[in-house]
Order: structure tokens, then C-alpha cells, then sequence
């Protein structure tokens, strides 16, 4: 199988979160990425959250699978020169440096360019380039609040509330995925590479298009006739948060289901689509329901949504989430199992189908990490292992001409 990346070389200068997410999906589509990190310590990932000692932290294995390691001191001479070597023969530079770090380093957009005008550099930032707040620190949590995602998650009476999924993270990464992916294929009509950035505040609010629609809505007629708030309670001139209702203009809702007192994820989540309502009166033996004029239109419904629901869990009750999504989905009503980490790590269609996968590692051993989201007719990546701190150096210095003895005497200096 011939992956459709292979030939493409990358530059991995990123680190933590949304950059290697970026990269490690190039990597499992055959792009030779080569991680560069500092010499002695690395990405500081391998040393968060460690579970075993001395052994690279999952945090950092599961975002670095299928790349290169290669260890640099960029403040060197030794080191400078390496990297120019590297980019003279690499396709893309990724980085998440903090705003200038490049420049500092003496390797701005104009001297890469000069080295090769065919380089792609992709960039993370939190904020867009010209923003009022670029020069602000951004990380997964902020990037959620800057974007409009927390002000629009959790429930009316609370605060704002992040997401457990990385939204800023790496979302980011996948954005910044298309457009280096885009601007190859530019490259292929132009001859010329080119910037591309994309910023961690912009990719939460690319998900959040829906609130914006509601802002818009809101403003227009006063009033957001799918949340929880309507018909009896009351809008002000922002988007709500609206607990656990569905943002397309379905009710939903999470339901208890049997075990729910001592298992904190005994739910389904439940939808009350407007051409499923006779299948879910069926479903739940309300058939009275179909035909009754408080309850067989989406405006009906509304005022009595919560003591649908209600009735809903009173047919739930003395099943488990399982049992009950299994006749539900006879019906087909849209609806799915609150499953925990524990359920899909050892879910079998989620082995099966490559979405979680088993690595060897040589120091810690078997790991579970996500596989490839994106699946192919005719490619089905192989997820390897993340590299050891400067596992391939010599391997790297070599292709770029390198002999042994000035490969020992870049290690000697501490350039690598």
C-alpha cells in the first residue's frame, strides 16, 4: 500500500497539543516527519503526567505516533546549519512558537524562503495575525472561552463551562492539517510555497457556527424557540447556554436510565425529531400521543418538552442504556449510550474499525492511542509507536550528508 503522503518531508517544530496533533495525522498518511527537539529534555509533554516512571508519558505517545525524532541546539552554529540543510530539502516547517521565536532564532519567512521558495510554514497561533490580543499566551481552555464555546456550554443557572474535548487543542491541528494539505496542492499549480496560519481562537469558533447563527436569529426575533428557555422562561441579547438541549433545532436531552444512582454514565442521549414522533410514541408506548393535539407538532411540544422527556425516563427506568438504545434504534429514533473512556477503550467495533489502536512501545510497553478519525476504501494507516528523545539524529544527519566523525562531533559540542 502506497501511502498518500510518502515523499512529502515535514518539519515538526510543535510541541504539546495542537501542532503534533497536526503532524501525527500527516505522519499516519506516510509524510517523513521529523520532530525536532531540544537536546536533554524534548517536548515537554514526555514528562506530564507521567504513569510510569521514566518512560515517555501517554500525553506525549498518543499525539507523536509514526514520526522521526531528531535532536537540535538551534542556538549553535552546528545546529543552524543543520536546520538549513533541513529545510533546503523539506516540503513544510510546522511550528507553534510563541509570536517572533522564528524570527529570534534567524529563521524568519524571508530567510526560509531564500533557502526554499518552495517551503510551506504552518503556524498555530491563539490569535489570528493583526488581532488586538495576538501577543496573549493561549491555551486549550482560554482558545474555548476566546472562541464562544464556553460561553454557550453548560446550563442556564451555572457559569460558563469548557469542554472536555480539546476544541482549541486539537481541533486546531486538524484545521491546520487542510490548509498545509491546500497549500500543497497550490504549490503543485504555483511552484510556490507560502504561509499558512491558523489560529486556535478561529478553529473553536469554526465550531461554534451554529451559536452565531443563534446570535443573529436571537437578535432578529428575541427568542430561540429549540432552547430549554422557551416558551416560559426568558432571552437576553446573547446566546444562552442551554445545559444538554441539541443546537440543530431537535430537542434533546440526557436521560437516566437503569443503574443511574450509582453509575454516573447510565444515560442516553435522546432526540425528539419531528419525523420520529410516531416511532417514538410507538417506541415508548405513548401511541395516545401520535394524534393529540398537545403533543403532534414540534410547537405543541415545546411547552411540554421536559415532561416528555420525564415520561421518557419513566420507560427508561428499568432499562440499561444499552437495552434501551437497542430498541430504540429498531425505531429509528436517533439516540446513543453515554459511553465512558472505560466503554471505548475496550469497545470492540472501535478495535475493529482502527479508531483505537494497540502500540508497542520499546520503554513502556502496550499503549492505547485513537487511530486515524478518517477512513479510506483503500488505506488503512498503521499507527506506530512515538520515537525516543533523538531516536533518529544520526539517522537524519546522515541523509543530510553527514559523516560519522561529524555526526560524533556534533554530539560532543551538544549540538544534537
Amino acid at each position: 500500500m502506497t501511502l498518500p503522503l510518502k515523499g512529502i518531508k515535514i518539519i515538526d517544530f510543535t510541541h504539546v497539543q495542537a501542532g503534533p496533533a497536526c503532524t501525527q495525522m500527516l505522519a499516519w498518511f506516510g509524510a517523513d516527519v521529523i520532530k525536532v527537539e531540544r537536546p536533554g529534555s524534548g517536548d515537554v509533554t514526555r514528562n506530564q503526567l507521567r504513569d510510569i516512571p521514566d518512560a515517555d508519558a501517554l500525553y506525549f505517545t498518543m499525539l507523536n505516533s509514526n514520526k522521526r525524532s531528531l535532536t537540535l541546539d538551534t542556538k549553535t552554529a552546528e545546529g543552524k546549519e543543520v536546520l538549513e540543510k533541513l529545510i533546503r530539502g523539506s516540503d513544510v516547517l510546522v511550528e507553534n512558537f510563541g509570536p517572533g521565536a522564528l524570527d529570534r532564532m534567524g529563521f524568519s519567512w524571508q530567510r526560509i524562503n531564500e533557502l526554499n521558495p518552495k517551503m510551506i510554514v504552518a503556524s498555530v497561533k491563539g490569535f489570528s495575525e493583526g488581532h488586538h490580543y495576538s501577543d496573549l499566551k493561549v491555551y486549550e481552555n482560554v482558545a474555548q472561552c476566546a472562541g464562544g464555546a464556553a460561553s454557550t456550554t453548560g446550563f442556564w443557572d451555572g457559569p460558563p463551562t469548557v469542554s472536555a474535548a480539546a476544541l482549541g487543542d486539537s481541533n486546531t491541528g486538524m484545521h491546520l492539517a487542510i490548509g498545509i494539505l491546500t497549500a500543497l496542492i497550490g504549490r503543485q499549480q504555483t511552484g510556490k510555497g507560502q504561509k499558512v496560519a491558523v489560529s486556535m481562537q478561529d478553529a473553536v469558533l469554526n465550531l461554534c457556527r451554529v451559536k452565531l447563527r443563534d446570535q443573529q436569529r436571537l437578535e432578529r426575533v428575541g427568542y430561540l424557540k429549540e432552547y430549554p428557555q422557551y416558551p416560559h422562561g426568558t432571552f437576553s441579547d446573547v446566546v444562552p447556554r442551554g445545559g444538554n438541549a441539541g443546537g440543530g433545532g431537535q430537542p434533546g436531552w440526557v436521560l437516566k436510565c437503569k443503574g443511574w444512582q450509582t453509575d454516573p454514565n447510565a444515560y442516553i442521549y435522546f432526540t425528539v425529531q419531528d419525523h420520529a414522533w410516531e416511532p417514538i410514541c410507538r417506541a415508548i408506548g405513548r401511541p395516545e400521543w401520535i394524534n393529540d393535539p398537545d403533543y403532534n407538532t414540534p410547537d405543541a411540544r415545546q411547552p411540554h418538552i421536559f415532561d416528555i422527556f420525564a415520561k421518557i425516563e419513566e420507560w427508561l427506568a428499568g432499562k440499561t442504556k444499552y437495552e434501551a438504545v437497542d430498541i430504540l434504534r429498531k425505531f429509528d429514533i436517533p439516540c446513543s449510550p453515554v459511553l465512558s473512556m472505560k466503554e471505548l477503550a475496550y469497545d470492540e467495533s472501535m478495535r475493529k474499525t482502527g479508531s483505537i489502536v494497540e502500540v508497542d512501545h520499546p520503554v513502556r510497553g502496550k499503549y492505547l492511542t485513537v487511530g486515524s478519525p478518517i477512513k479510506f476504501s483503500d488505506l488503512r494507516p498503521e499507527i506506530t509507536a512515538s520515537p525516543l528523545l533523538g531516536q533518529h539524529t544520526d539517522e537524519v544527519l546522515a541523509e543530510l550528508g553527514y559523516s560519522k566523525e561529524q555526526i560524533a562531533h556534533m554530539h560532543e559540542a551538544k549540538a544534537v
